[in-house]
């Protein structure tokens, strides 16, 4: 039985479904919304680790992934005088070990991009077989505004007016899901955000000479973290983060993007490391973006025929590292449910609650009290910490093997009518016709 399903948020959740759900039956009516008028391809690096890999391997993208992939060598801690602290490596593929690199880290644009035009190339292979039903729609510059459940499905209200069914709606629309606030109420919605008291802030600033392949990270006292990130471009990404007491930066959201800056200018203006470069640069900066880090716990992922998806679902916190993972594996498992269950909509979403919850509760199993030991509020704690982390990276490069783990692709759910041996050909073929 073939679905005309609404997936809203075109960023990594959405296409990867799409593409995935598509191969169960090209008949499939898949609309993916985007709020943004094109395909919004910013954002900062990303980690693929655990199970993130496996899946792209079966989607049959996992070389065209590496192609993209930023050349970060690893993580150096420094003091106020630029001299290096601890020295974490990148860690190898099926390898767990203290750092912030993967063996595959890339840019969100990128990831976003290949899936993107994975869905696009698929749904133009696939054109004979769909005639005039069927297929994968992309619209931009919409939102919804009222969700409308019945029996068999709901009645979605766009922006622009124009009123339509579906037989599912996924919200893959991110933390701040505004499908989830419509389908679920906002009280529940709200609630469903559990703060990690830490605040953040992201920014490009012109990369300097002598700048490497070294992620680079800073701790100061007043509970304050930064951390820049060159990935092979010709900026360098800032990362400022805060745990703070006062209130001040919480509030600053609520205003401008100037008010936001003001607020995180004067967080950081006395900081001693790059002061003036990091201050100046993010008074000027174009791409700034600043938030309240937490994690998503909803006690249900779908309410009638609205389920929810990645971020908007179950985000784990940028701190986990495995935000992506549990997107890519959010997208693989519901597809896989749907494709197995047919035309049992209500069956297949129980399904796929039950499939992620093991998966949701490995990744949030994550002491947000034990947070505030990486953030000191004093010159000695940070010294102190600063010693602990140079004992751990000297333990970590004695024993770089001894956290081996290559347990992730054998506790993926297997989903023959994904058909994905048949994705996997089409791909191969595409590449070989380039």
């Amino acid at each position: 039985m073939s679905l005309n399903i609404l997936v809203v948020g075109a960023g990594i959740c959405g296409p990867a479904f799409a593409t995935l759900l598509q191969r169960s039956n090209p008949k499939h009516r898949i609309t993916i919304l985007e709020r943004f008028e094109s395909l919004r391809i910013s954002g900062q690096q990303v980690d693929l680790k655990t199970q993130a890999p496996h899946i792209l391997g079966k989607m049959g993208l996992m070389e065209r992934i590496k192609a993209h992939c930023v050349n970060e060598t690893g993580l150096e801690m420094v003091d106020s005088m630029d001299k290096q602290v601890s020295y974490f490596p990148a860690a190898a593929a099926g390898e767990r070990r203290p750092g912030l690199t993967s063996e595959h880290e890339i840019m969100r644009g990128d990831m976003v991009q290949v899936l993107y035009d994975a869905s696009v190339e698929q749904n133009a292979f696939l054109k004979p077989q769909l005639g005039s039903h069927g297929g994968i729609l992309y619209k931009f510059g919409q939102t919804i505004t009222a969700l409308d459940q019945n029996l068999d499905g709901v009645d979605v209200t766009f922006s622009n007016g124009e009123r339509q069914g579906f037989d599912l709606v996924v919200a893959a629309d991110g933390q701040g899901s505004r499908t989830r606030r419509l389908a679920f109420g906002e009280d529940i919605s709200d609630a469903a955000f559990k703060s990690l008291g830490i605040h953040g802030a992201y920014f490009s600033i012109p990369r300097a000479e002598g700048e490497g392949s070294l992620a680079r990270g800073h701790l100061a006292p007043g509970r304050r973290m930064i951390m820049t990130r060159t990935s092979d471009r010709p900026v360098t990404g800032v990362l400022l983060f805060a745990m703070e007491q006062s209130g001040r930066l919480r509030a600053s959201y609520k205003g401008s993007q100037e008010a936001q800056k003001k607020a995180f200018l004067e967080t950081f203006k006395d900081v001693e490391w790059q002061t003036d470069r990091l201050i100046e640069g993010l008074r000027s900066s174009e791409d700034f973006y600043a938030h309240e880090l937490g994690q998503i716990k909803m006690s249900q992922l779908s309410t009638g025929r609205v389920v929810l998806l990645g971020d908007a679902g179950y985000c784990p916190s940028p701190f986990t590292g495995l935000g992506t993972n549990l997107c890519l594996m959010g997208a693989y498992i519901l597809a896989g449910e749907l494709a197995r269950q047919g035309g049992d909509v209500k069956r297949a979403l129980q399904s796929y609650e039950d499939a992620m919850r093991p998966f949701i509760d490995e990744c949030q199993r994550f002491s947000t009290g034990s947070l505030g030991l990486f953030f000191p509020s004093s010159r000695i704690g940070v010294w102190s910490l600063g010693k602990l982390l140079w004992a751990v990276s000297k333990v970590n490069g004695l024993f770089p093997q001894s956290q081996k783990d290559d347990t992730h692709d054998g506790c993926i759910p297997e989903y023959p009518e994904l058909n994905l041996k048949i994705l996997f050909w089409f791909i191969l073929t595409w590449q070989l016709e380039e």
